[in-house]
């Protein structure tokens, strides 16, 4: 049974979480735009995928245990096996429960986003359609964070039921371990191990006393039963709210009690439930009572304050009528210092008034002085600069002069210079004119001779080509008439490499 639970909560957390996973993608992509988050987003998706995987070898492992129930239909446990097959047809329909809910909501979703996209396709910008992406993008999101909110609070109580299964395997295997060690008792008395409770208080309330006498006989807070026994009773007697319903469910909860224990601890149990009721019930009335008393208490004390308070407000009237007389005391006195404060400025002011008239007198003066010695310096430096200008157009006309004599004298010498170069140039060429006349001359005389040389007929002769040549008329002289003599070797041309063998 707890392996079947187990295998409930795995399942429902790969189902929940497999679909879930597509939710940051849908939502937050149109916005991955920072690597940083891109990179996180990758590994918290590698991270869930090891999760997933792990969690499929666990309920694959589950399903293996699932052998057992085979197991005990052969050692005669019908009715434990019955129990268990309609307890796993249960939880295999609210798994395809939550399947079908959970691809609905995905389906939501993903219209949404599909019509949000449609509606950015070839449109223009305008009020109504922002407004519209906004209730369709307010529509998606409120449909994840429900879809989230749900799977959370699912987990939630899959992992608490988790949890309370394993505790009760847990108590399940100390519980076959000490099977050896369990004492047989009358089933009838829901008597348990004894339990170390103080004597009652006689001070005590009857229904406190009652209720403490009560859990002595029967064992203390469990009736008798184990703790888990107990806490597993507790759950199924809860969930179906005490009705008779539940002793099936118990049944498959607690395989080492009887349905006529179950029924004695039920009863048991609603004996405890009462008591504690008139328990509570007292302690009310005793608060109640300790209410009253705390008012009583609470009412005399206000009224020793109130008397109290009324000697301290005399008290805080005359301090505050002294008070007064010395704050106007004070302000009299602080009145007579201002008076007296602003006669010295006043004092101050008019001396300072007359100091700086005399100062303002004393730096006009000065300004005056000043400006009679800056006119007499202007002065000077004007003359000084008239009497340097008129040296230096002196200068200049002296300078102008001797340029212009110059420049006379220079026009006379390149006028000479020029007529004796004319000379120069025109004997020059009148000998380069004869020596080219010469040279053509004797090129004349020699394209004479040569016309003289070359010049003749030449008859045509078409035996010539057939002929002999010189060298070759030489070479058989050498080797006489006959031609005869052993031809020692005979040249050829050299066959290439890629011919050879051929």
């Amino acid at each position: 049974m707890a392996s079947l639970a187990t295998s409930r909560c795995a399942d429902k957390r790969c189902s929940g979480e497999g679909d879930c996973v597509q939710q940051p993608c849908t939502s937050s992509s149109p916005v991955c735009s920072d690597t940083v988050d891109h990179k996180q987003t990758t590994q918290k998706t590698a991270q869930f995928l090891r999760e997933a995987e792990r969690t499929r070898r666990q309920i694959e492992k589950l399903e293996k245990e699932r052998t057992l129930i085979v197991q005990c239909r052969k050692n005669g446990w019908t009715d434990v096996s019955g129990g268990l097959e309609e307890y796993e047809k249960v939880l295999e329909e609210e798994r395809k429960a939550k399947k079908m809910n959970l691809q609905k909501q995905l389906v939501k979703i993903h219209n949404g986003v599909r019509k949000f996209q449609r509606q950015l396709i070839d449109v223009k910008p305008t009020p109504e359609l922002i407004e519209r992406l906004k209730e369709i993008m307010s529509e998606v999101e409120i449909s994840i964070n429900t879809l989230k909110e749900e799977e959370h609070s699912c987990f939630e109580e899959l992992l608490k039921e988790e949890r309370t299964c394993r505790q009760e395997i847990t108590a399940y295997e100390k519980k076959i371990e000490n099977w050896s060690l369990v004492v047989k008792s009358d089933p009838k008395l829901p008597t348990g191990p004894t339990v170390k409770t103080k004597p009652p208080n006689r001070d005590l309330p009857a229904e406190v006393r009652a209720l403490e006498s009560f859990l002595h006989k029967t064992g203390g807070p469990h009736g008798g039963w184990d703790q888990f026994d107990h806490q597993a009773f507790l759950k199924v007697w809860t969930k179906h709210s005490g009705q008779p319903a539940y002793r099936k469910e118990a049944k498959l909860y607690l395989p080492g009690k009887t349905l006529e224990e179950i029924e004695q601890h039920e009863d048991w149990h609603q004996e405890l439930l009462y008591l504690q009721d008139r328990k509570r019930e007292a302690i009310r009335r005793w608060k109640a009572c300790k209410q009253q008393d705390r008012q009583a208490k609470i009412q005399s004390q206000e009224e020793v304050e109130e008397a109290e308070r009324r000697e301290k407000g005399a008290k805080s009237q005359a301090e505050k009528h002294k008070a007064e007389e010395e704050r106007r005391e004070a302000a009299r006195q602080l009145e007579e210092w201002r008076e007296e404060k602003r006669r010295k400025e006043e004092q101050e002011e008019e001396q300072r008034l007359a100091e700086e008239i005399q100062k303002r007198k004393q730096a006009k003066e000065e300004r005056r002085r000043q400006l009679e010695v800056k006119l007499t310096i202007e002065e000077q430096l004007r003359l000084k600069r008239e009497e340097e200008e008129e040296q230096t157009r002196m200068r200049r006309e002296e300078e102008q002069r001797e340029m212009d004599e110059r420049r006379r004298e220079a026009v006379k010498g390149i006028k000479r210079f020029n007529e004796r170069d004319l000379h120069k140039v025109e004997a020059k060429l009148q000998e380069k004119q004869l020596k080219e006349k010469e040279e053509e001359e004797r090129q004349q005389r020699i394209a004479a001779k040569l016309k003289e040389k070359v010049d003749g007929h030449v008859s045509r002769d078409p035996s010539r080509l057939t002929r002999p040549t010189k060298g070759w008329e030489e070479r058989m002289k050498n080797m006489g008439p006959s031609g005869g003599g052993p031809v020692l070797q005979m040249f050829h041309r050299a066959v290439p490499s890629w011919r050879q063998g051929l």
